[in-house]
């Protein structure tokens, strides 16, 4: 125990996490401190492009193997199966109506990718090695929670629906070519196929100012999660933050057991959990949106960035680097 509270300490002690903090305070203070629209997009693209890359790289110089097919359909079984407990957990402690809560769970159900970031710069500041495909990993998390999301809506929602509910079709072209989603298979697959050498031609783009860059991104959530938690108020519960803190260490410790069945390192169990972990604030709002526009932003957005994310950063990223050297160290 006295272990995780060193490795929060350490955490929070980054910049990566300082100046999440910094946008936060920023936000709850009304400040117009801001990145401008157009300028955040390019700092997400660059970071879906560097990690992508780099991950593709990483699975290049690795090779494929069964250890590498059993961590991919893990993320797929893992994204699956986690919106329904995330479901029925916060069904039970809340009295939000069921439509909301199934959007919820299609965003714990996927991932977060600037967490699965932080992770991956936690375990270098330990000096703890990873498996590089695991990139691929969270790219195969983001489709299955959200049709499991939508599925569960479905049920929640009486035959006589709108038009335009979950049961008209669900978003796949939204989900495929989400933007971000794009970027990160794409460069993955570039990654994979250039291996080493592209990843020397553009080095000195994609690893030393990804720290800066990523700074400044998380600036802006910062900011972003602010601003949702100032306007919810009356919507944050005290079960449904409990969820947000909870549901979390529920989905890290769903997924330790698969990463210790299909063999991957304490490094990598660690990034799983954080997978299974996280909550999506990109590809699945975008998704809730179009398919499911009944469900509040309110809720599922401010949960998931306001709630949950510094949770992860703070506390959560730690924890998931102890279990995953208490499940394979």
């Amino acid at each position: 125990m006295a272990d995780i509270f060193a490795l929060a300490g350490q955490n929070l002690l980054s910049p990566v996490v300082l100046f999440f903090v910094l946008g936060l305070a920023a936000a709850l203070a009304k400040s117009d401190l801001a990145i401008p629209e157009q300028v955040a997009k390019t700092i997400a693209l660059y970071l879906m492009f560097a990690i992508g890359f780099k991950g593709g790289a990483g699975m290049a110089a690795h090779g494929l193997d069964a250890r590498l097919v059993g961590a991919l359909v893990s993320g797929i079984v893992l994204s699956s199966i986690i919106p329904v407990v995330a479901f029925t957990y916060l069904t039970a402690i809340s009295r939000l109506p069921r439509v909301d809560v199934a959007a919820v769970a299609a965003h714990y159900g996927s991932i977060s990718i600037v967490t699965f970031v932080a992770a991956t710069e936690a375990l270098k500041t330990l000096q703890m090695s990873s498996e590089g495909y695991m990139v691929a990993v969270a790219a195969s998390m983001e489709a299955p929670a959200i049709l499991v999301g939508l599925f569960l809506a479905k049920k929640a929602i009486d035959g006589d629906g709108p038009k335009n509910g979950p049961g008209q079709g669900v978003p796949f072209r939204e989900i495929l070519l989400n933007g971000s989603i794009v970027m990160l298979i794409g460069a993955f697959i570039i990654g994979w196929i250039t291996g080493a050498d592209g990843l020397a031609k553009i080095e000195s783009f994609i690893v030393s100012p990804f720290q800066g860059v990523l700074c400044l991104f998380l600036l802006d959530m910062g900011i972003i999660a602010g601003r949702g938690l100032r306007q919810s108020g009356k919507v944050l519960t005290l079960p449904v933050v409990i969820f947000a803190m909870t549901m979390p260490v529920v989905g890290a410790l769903i997924a330790a057991p698969f990463g210790w069945l299909v063999g991957l390192s304490a490094g990598g169990v660690a990034l799983l959990c954080t997978l299974a972990a996280s909550a999506s604030y990109i590809a699945v709002p975008a998704a809730m949106r179009v398919a499911l526009p009944e469900a509040r932003p309110s809720i599922y957005l401010t949960l998931s960035l306001g709630v949950t994310f510094p949770f992860n950063l703070t506390v959560g990223i730690p924890l998931y680097n102890m279990i995953g050297t208490w499940v394979a160290g």
